[in-house]
């Protein structure tokens, strides 16, 4: 019976080699993939100091410079469901170590680049790498701590590094003599933690069977594209015909991503999560997040060189003051466990969120950098509480065996929002007659979108 000997081959190894699922190393495998995250979001954020630098070098107009910062959460956004759910049923260490390779090599290509596009196709290749990597990185930390106190450990200390890499992009980019040498540093960082990742990792997989959903991964990229395209030709009229067109492009192709996932064996995305309270409070964190924190703090930077006269070095340290409070906050935060649950500090998050931002506002206008510090540090704090909250909210809004389509699930929502919210910074920012009162108005959108996300999270309580 030889088939028969094959398949009890392949289900039963030999004893000599037992299944590497059996033995996680919890400690190693949260440095490495906290490691791995903090260069990701590093990678993410070098952008946002030196795209004065980077916008002349390449000689990119204004209208464009989105693409610029957009190109790497557009990648995220429109493959890190398919990433998770390939975690899942290929093996979640396999996909975390061909991202971070990947992250490294287009990194360090991305320095060599001579034109705008070239660069934003370079971003949106680091965001696919990233995609994988983060998708697959919360699958191994569940895998490797199993217990629900380890567990909020464990995510708590992912969450932090997550603001730990948005703290020191900007400081690495602004050291540097140039914008291109600090991508191949941070290219060179990635391969290093690949490296180690081949001797720590242990692989787990939680296998579904049937193909991969590439019919879903196609149309959902597609409809991200026009939708951004939609929201970055917006700043120059958003009653034009090819914005119209775009934004019901977007929308059909949305439509028959609901159809394809609805038909596939193996979809992206289980649409029956979203009758989960906790799965929804979790993706409207993840999307919101994106569009009132990110947006903001993305194009913050260049609008405090260009209207204080701040050099990148200077802003990568004022901007350290909001970041640096969220990694700190975000690695304290698992002590409100037990007392206050994700969802409750999510809301609470926004709402600090909020409060920062309307107290900046008038702060470009005044010309003092000075006047930022207290709304800095109220929207730092708020933000360590998000970041804190989506990772564990994530792995809790679907069963242990989707964790990787949790966590891409969640994390594709916060990309979608932050390329949204980058595109539509922007063009708020620059809608008026000077950008200080432009970064005004963007400030009291970002701040309104939160106070709508706190509610929102706030009422989705578990029935």
């Amino acid at each position: 019976m030889p088939r028969f000997n094959d398949r009890t081959l392949t289900v039963r190894p030999a004893p000599a080699a037992p299944r590497a699922e059996s033995a996680p190393r919890p400690t190693a495998t949260l440095a490495v993939t906290s490691a791995a995250t903090a260069v990701a979001l590093m990678t993410y954020t070098a952008p946002m100091v030196t795209l004065p630098e980077t916008a002349a070098a390449l000689h990119t107009p204004l209208s464009a410079q989105a693409w610029l910062l957009n190109g790497t959460p557009l990648g995220l956004a429109a493959l890190l469901l398919i990433a998770g759910s390939l975690a899942d049923d290929y093996g979640r260490r396999r996909i975390f170590l061909a991202g971070t390779l990947a992250l490294g090599i287009t990194t360090a290509l991305g320095a060599f680049t001579t034109s705008t596009w070239l660069f934003t196709l370079a971003r949106i290749a680091q965001g696919g790498a990233s995609a994988a990597l983060l998708a697959s990185s919360l699958g191994l930390i569940v895998h490797a701590f199993p217990t629900p106190r380890g567990r909020l450990h464990a995510t708590g200390v992912w969450g932090a590094f997550v603001s730990g890499g948005i703290a020191l992009g900007p400081l690495v980019a602004g050291a540097m003599p140039n914008w291109r040498l600090g991508y191949g540093v941070l290219g060179a960082a990635a391969i290093i933690v690949a490296a180690l990742g081949t001797r720590t990792l242990a692989e787990s997989r939680a296998p579904r069977g049937g193909r991969p959903d590439f019919g879903g991964a196609v149309t959902f990229g597609l409809a991200l594209v026009a939708l951004l395209a939609a929201l970055t030709l917006g700043r120059d009229g958003w009653l034009r015909a090819p914005v119209g067109l775009l934004l019901a492009a977007s929308a059909v192709l949305i439509g028959i991503f609901v159809l394809v996932e609805r038909r596939a064996g193996t979809p992206m995305i289980d649409l029956t999560l979203l009758r989960r309270p906790h799965f929804l409070a979790s993706s409207a964190g993840g999307l919101f997040t994106g569009l009132a924190v990110i947006g903001l703090f993305s194009f913050l930077p260049a609008l405090l060189q260009q209207t204080l006269g701040l050099s990148a070095m200077d802003t990568a340290w004022l901007f350290l003051l909001w970041s640096g409070l969220s990694f700190g906050v975000a690695l304290q935060a698992k002590r409100l466990a037990g007392r206050v649950s994700p969802r409750l500090q999510l809301a609470l998050g926004f709402l600090l969120h909020a409060g920062g931002a309307l107290t900046m506002l008038g702060a470009l206008d005044s010309g003092s950098w000075t006047r930022l510090l207290p709304g800095l540090v109220i929207a730092g704090i708020g933000s360590g509480l998000l970041n804190a909250a989506l990772p564990l909210l994530a792995v809790e809004s679907v069963p242990p065996q989707r964790a990787g389509m949790g966590s891409g699930a969640q994390q594709t929502f916060r990309y979608i929002g932050s390329s949204a919210g980058v595109a539509l910074t922007i063009a708020l920012s620059t809608s008026s007659g000077s950008l200080a009162q432009g970064a005004n108005i963007a400030m009291l959108v970002s701040a309104g979108l939160a106070v709508v996300a706190a509610v929102g999270v706030g009422v989705l309580r578990e029935r």
